[in-house]
């Protein structure tokens, strides 16, 4: 089981949620709530569920594929930390995990970008 901390845009919101080993973060972000659209279902054609990942934890994850980091060079706001929730797998060993949700997102596949 992991503890998913979500933090909203503007860093006013938190929502906390327990999810299973073997989730997929985006699943589990849109269960809860979070505007994570995820418009490929995860397919790494859009960048809709862009999530920027607290830095403790970012090194906790498993490095992204090339294509991962080609997608997050086209979406909105990205940084360091930022990877696609759609590629990031939860674990048993992570136990904790924090991400930010981006105040805008871009769709890459109708090239449409909102906030």
């Amino acid at each position: 089981m992991t503890r998913v901390t979500f933090i909203s845009a503007d860093g006013e919101t938190k929502r906390e949620v327990d999810a299973p080993a073997g989730s997929i973060l985006l699943d589990i972000a849109q269960g809860a709530g979070q505007p994570l659209e995820g418009t490929c279902e995860g397919q790494m054609a859009c960048s809709t569920c862009h999530v920027i990942v607290e830095p403790q934890d970012f090194a906790r994850l498993d490095k992204a594929s090339e294509d991962e980091d080609d997608m997050l060079d086209l979406a909105a706001a990205a940084t360091r930390t930022s990877r696609l929730a759609c590629q990031i797998v939860l674990t048993d060993a992570l136990k904790t995990l924090t991400v930010r949700i981006p105040g805008e997102a871009n769709n890459m596949q109708g090239m449409a970008k909102w906030r």
